[in-house]
């Protein structure tokens, strides 16, 4: 069943046309699976993106790791191809695939010539349904593994996010790092591995975006000859995460010239009815794509930090409002000062409308150049569909943030940040930084 979405959106971007149109076809494979496509035909090329939701939360307990581990091992060697006899197949059909796991999703990413498709998919195939997990192999990514790890315990940035995540999230699997620790990774086994796979690569908790020179009944067939032997059902997602979050400052010391520092608190869901004036009211507090007033108050003005930001971050079980910077030791006392002002002040005071003005203006401009190739759009499509979007989204989303008005901002802005809840850990050796429980 084929059903077609017709959106349009302009892009003002130098000689492209002043008018674009995407039309996102939904498929349903004979075998059940959904998919979102946008052919384009003028170039013979295909982008494919799959993303199986759950990811690294779904690591057992004392397993912790095992699906980044088992993620990084598929292409290591399929049916009777080994890790090196399977590159050579791959490069030379000029294809290219890419696995990443992430803390609620696997991804999977393949960009092939229509004149290799078929190659291509069912090399893909063998990756996805038939990977080896060969002795060696294994023994070689878990030493990259390890390294990582090893790498990070001297990191000032991962101490401080794996010890924010640690006190945020308590005992869901968010608190700990999906990489996994040295005495988890080291405990993996073969038997371990195989079965993170049946857990995690399953078909119903699937997701498709294509886009490319490819029909919709072509791509139902692909689906189903890509995915349609994997297992139907995995382990259960864990349930929401309950923030374990109360105001203060946590210091990690560390041997280290330069101070870093993540904050926050818990943020909005990405349904919320105010969650475009929340979007909205951080890009004029913290966003990046403008002079925020964080970037104002804490950089120019101040000259505390070359740079400091705050985003909204929505998982599947916690949503967060959380920032991040790095300041001289000596310094970061005062950038937790003027963080903590401005967090008071934007829930006191709201914006003005030159500063809504300006950021919505930003906003919608930027939004229709994140499409530009069939690899961002299907990329694009797959996280519409995970968040529940409708194809409908990329016309009415600009439409949505120009209707946040100054009150909508001012309301959101009183719920959202909550000073007496925010939290810093700094790692370093901060000076005049108290700790505050």
């Amino acid at each position: 069943m084929i059903r077609v979405f017709l959106t349009a959106f302009v892009l003002a971007v130098g000689a492209l046309p002043a008018k674009a149109v995407v039309d996102i076809q939904e498929v349903k494979t004979p075998g059940g699976i959904d998919a979102w496509l946008v052919e384009a035909r003028s170039i013979p090329f295909v982008a494919l993106e799959i993303r199986f939701v759950g990811g690294s939360s779904l690591d057992p307990d004392g397993k912790r790791g095992v699906t980044n581990l088992m993620t990084a091992l598929i292409e290591e060697g399929a049916g009777d191809m080994d890790a090196r006899e399977f590159a050579k197949a791959r490069d030379g059909l000029a294809a290219s695939f890419g696995f990443r796991v992430y803390d609620d999703s696997l991804s999977v990413s393949a960009r092939f010539l229509t004149e290799n498709r078929s190659e291509a998919i069912a090399l893909l195939r063998e990756a996805l349904t038939n990977p080896r997990f060969d002795y060696d192999a294994i023994e070689r990514v878990r030493a990259q593994v390890l390294s990582g790890i090893r790498s990070d315990a001297t990191d000032p940035n991962a101490i401080a996010s794996r010890t924010f995540n640690e006190m945020a999230y308590g005992g869901h699997p968010y608190a700990t790092s999906k990489d996994g620790t040295a005495e988890t990774v080291t405990a993996l086994t073969r038997e371990d591995i195989v079965q993170a796979h049946r857990d995690v690569l399953t078909r119903a908790r699937v997701f498709v975006g294509a886009s490319g020179d490819i029909a919709a009944e072509e791509l139902a067939e692909l689906i189903d000859l890509l995915l349609g032997d994997l297992p139907e059902t995995g382990l259960p997602i864990p349930g929401p995460a309950e923030i374990a979050l109360e105001g203060g400052v946590t210091v990690v010391p560390f041997d280290t010239p330069q101070a870093v520092a993540f904050f926050g608190h818990e943020g909005l869901p990405r349904d919320d009815p105010d969650f475009f004036a929340a979007f909205v009211a951080n890009e004029i507090f913290g966003g990046s794509g403008r002079r925020s007033r964080l970037g104002k108050e804490v950089r120019e003005k101040r000259g505390l930090t070359y740079g400091v930001g705050s985003y909204l971050v929505n998982f599947d079980q916690a949503d967060m409002l959380l920032g991040q910077l790095a300041s001289a030791n000596a310094r970061i006392s005062e950038a937790i000062d003027v963080i903590r002002d401005e967090w008071r002040r934007i829930a006191e005071e709201g914006v003005t409308e030159e500063e809504l003005e300006e950021a919505k203006t930003y906003l919608t401009g930027a939004y229709p150049l994140r499409f530009d190739g069939n690899g961002t759009i299907a990329r694009i499509m797959v996280g519409m569909q995970t968040t529940g979007l409708g194809p409908d989204y990329i016309t009415t989303r600009n439409a949505r943030v120009s209707a946040v008005t100054l009150e909508d901002v001012r309301r959101v802005a009183a719920r959202l940040y909550q000073p007496e809840d925010l939290r810093f850990v700094v790692v370093g050796q901060p000076v005049g930084v108290e700790p505050v429980n």
